[in-house]
């Protein structure tokens, strides 16, 4: 990527793990809050990395940025997180340049997500985008990159029936209770955590189980409030939980933390208690499931459920590969661009000088002479010749390095080394 005057570094990688190799207990450890975040890219900025992202959603956490070597990228992973360069390499995954850009296109596309066709991860990268902008660690590359994958994914939505119904962790989760929980209306639903799987759970158990029964419960009771108020449920306050639970028939654990918040001691009943834990790391303590009428499904075992409808997805995959080709191959004739952008700047420049000479001559020997107007023909002049080399350079049967030296020679322009 030296050649393309984006980064100082010499090459981009992408560096994760994901639930293909990683179960839930290893995606856990290296399951990174928004605070490790925000520390692993202010880390990342002082050790003088140019360009990063960061995502770490319930099924894959990955980094992808601009370093001299991928240990880099690892290093900052392991040191933020709860996980060991030795437990990494077990599950890891490591892409440079290319194979980096290919892999990240499938991810943002939804195309490598555990339930296909679940769309959930484009908000999350432009989440990870806007992150590392605010904290002055992405660089034109990555803007450039991340719109490329966003357009990407409007399309396959908007051309394929990949995306067709509800297909999310969310949507798995209510399919699982409709398949398996008899009279549903009539039973009385827990949601644990109200953030954006819990309210997706949310809004999918009112669609599909038409249950009037359904309580919300968030450590934020405001939050609840908020997504209580929206679909006109029940709200209780955290002080309230264990008593909650004690009624409850299914339990929906969405809580996000990076410890359990459902513990043994919490579970108090008498009666079958089916719970759902939609969360990595696990929230919901493993001793659970050794109580007696409780019946604890994970994460893992719900993303595995397929139906007619995850089955007949699979068939629109080609062409949102197809779509996906069309954007890389946009985003690749951009990045070659790059190579002879300092040389485009520098001709302009060099230009402009010539044209500052210019005008004080002229001023100094014409009388009368109109140097607004002046200086408005030369700029637009100064445009249209950069313009006719830009698009010299961008012509496919050109050989772009050697029209580059020409220029150079030709301007006798020096560009700075890096």
């Amino acid at each position: 990527m030296k050649d393309y005057h984006i980064s100082k570094h010499n090459s981009f990688y992408t560096i994760g793990l994901n639930y293909k190799k990683a179960d839930e207990e290893v995606r856990g450890m290296f399951s990174l809050s928004e605070n490790s975040i925000t520390a692993l890219l202010q880390n990342a900025k002082e050790q003088g990395l140019d360009g990063l992202l960061v995502t770490s959603t319930c099924n894959r956490t990955e980094l992808h940025g601009f370093a001299q070597h991928p240990y880099q990228l690892i290093k900052l992973l392991c040191d933020h997180s709860n996980g060991s360069v030795e437990e990494f390499q077990d599950v890891a995954y490591v892409y440079k340049n290319n194979e980096a850009i290919a892999h990240l296109f499938r991810v943002g596309t939804g195309l490598d997500s555990q339930i296909l066709g679940d769309f959930e991860i484009i908000s999350q990268l432009k989440q990870s985008f806007n992150r590392s902008k605010k904290l002055g660690i992405a660089n034109p590359f990555l803007e450039r990159l991340c719109n490329a994958i966003i357009q990407a994914s409007k399309r396959i939505k908007n051309e394929t029936e990949i995306s067709s119904g509800a297909t999310s962790v969310a949507f798995a989760s209510v399919q699982y209770i409709l398949k398996n929980v008899s009279d549903i209306a009539d039973k009385n639903i827990l949601l644990f955590g109200t953030g954006k799987i819990g309210r997706n759970t949310c809004e999918n158990l009112i669609k599909h189980t038409k249950n009037p029964h359904i309580t919300l419960i968030n450590r934020t009771k405001e939050k609840a409030d908020k997504v209580g108020g929206k679909f006109n449920l029940t709200v209780k306050d955290y002080g309230d939980l264990q008593a909650e639970i004690r009624k409850t028939d299914i339990l929906v654990v969405a809580t996000g933390a990076q410890k359990p918040t459902v513990s043994p001691e919490l579970i108090h009943t008498k009666k079958p208690l089916l719970i759902l834990d939609l969360s990595v790391p696990k929230n919901v303590d493993e001793k659970v499931a050794q109580l007696e009428h409780v019946t604890v499904v994970y994460l893992d075992q719900l993303s595995q459920m397929t139906d007619e409808t995850l089955e007949r997805r699979k068939q629109f995959i080609p062409k949102a590969e197809a779509i996906i080709e069309e954007a890389k191959f946009d985003f690749t004739q951009w990045l070659e661009t790059r190579k002879f952008a300092p040389v485009i700047k520098a001709l302009k420049m060099k230009l402009n000088t010539m044209k500052v000479e210019e005008l004080d001559y002229q001023s100094k020997k014409t009388a009368g002479f109109d140097a607004t107007h002046a200086e408005m023909i030369s700029n637009r002049i100064i445009q249209k010749i950069t313009k006719q080399f830009a698009n010299h350079l961008k012509d496919d049967n050109v050989d772009s390095d050697s029209s580059l030296e020409l220029i150079r020679q030709v301007f006798q322009i020096e560009l700075e080394r890096k």
